[in-house]
């Protein structure tokens, strides 16, 4: 035999057995992904063969136990299957409480806002309104604030004034409502969040020395916030900004604006203003936002 001949016939018998490899590896992947398909086909839906009350009292029963997880799985259960009327329309609702409650913000102000937005006229739009506040306010990093000194005048401005925008639509059109006191005290603590992170970046600015920056900042919070207890603090940036600056005109006229509004503050002696009490500084954390509808 050729030696030519017998190393050709060992190469094409080496490519034959490595295509019969790659066959089989082929066969084996397409009969894996049959499998794995039919086992997520075959998984079953416990709710199925539910009625209609057992899956309102299983939903209502993880509610009751923090689960938020099945709670949101039930209760999109019962929308699905009763799209049109009460029941689908309460399970939209407790829907978006659940997604909240377990810490999902984006679908819980999906949900609630689908609600508001086919059911505009509900008998519970005002709850509605309400909980979309809360979700936006998320008052749960209230809690985590004790440990990290952090409140809401440093965390992100605009959840604060969606907050403050849906609470007020409650507050203007549905005055009587049950919710609308919690709603008002928690408008007042948001402007005042707010005016609070604009004196933030104010005092900021003025240490570093950006003196017009700290001005333009603490002009916002008089303008917008003119009530808050910030203002004594913004009024004094201003005040000591327009000194570094030499203005001495615009200082004279932020002083008298100071002295009639804060004739008590030891401000310009401390640099501070007169500490709140720790009670008074954390008093949304104790808000029961439990409420379910």
């Amino acid at each position: 035999m050729n030696l030519f001949t017998s190393e050709n016939q060992l190469s094409n018998h080496m490519h034959s057995v490595k295509r019969l490899f790659k066959t089989v590896a082929i066969l084996c992947a397409m009969t894996c992904t049959v499998i794995l398909f039919g086992c997520a086909g075959s998984e079953k839906d416990e709710t199925q063969a539910w009625s209609q009350d057992k899956l309102i009292s299983e939903a209502k029963s993880a509610l009751s136990d923090t689960d938020y997880p099945k709670c949101v799985k039930y209760y999109e259960k019962l929308e699905s299957r009763y799209p049109f009327g009460p029941i689908g329309e309460q399970a939209q609702i407790n829907t978006a409480y659940c997604h909240w409650k377990a810490g999902d913000q984006e679908l819980a102000l999906t949900s609630i806002n689908r609600f508001i937005q086919l059911h505009p006229g509900h008998p519970d739009i005002d709850y509605a309104f309400y909980l979309k506040g809360l979700i936006t306010f998320n008052d749960n990093k209230g809690f985590f604030a004790q440990f990290s000194g952090q409140d809401l005048s440093e965390r992100d401005p605009k959840a604060s004034k969606d907050a403050y925008e849906a609470f007020k639509t409650l507050t203007t059109t549905y005055p009587s409502s049950k919710y609308t006191p919690d709603a008002l005290d928690r408008m007042r603590y948001i402007v005042n969040a707010l005016a609070e992170s604009d004196v933030n970046a104010a005092r900021y600015y003025y240490r570093r020395g950006a003196y017009l920056a700290a001005i333009n900042r603490a002009q916002n919070a008089i303008r917008d916030y003119d009530r808050a207890p910030a203002i004594e603090e913004a009024l004094y940036l201003m005040v000591m900004s327009y000194n570094a600056l030499e203005m001495n005109d615009l200082s004279a006229d932020a002083m008298r604006v100071f002295h009639a509004n804060f004739p008590n503050s030891t401000i310009f002696k401390t640099g501070k203003r007169q500490p709140v009490t720790a009670q008074a500084s954390k008093w949304w954390q104790f808000w029961n936002t439990q409420n379910t509808h």
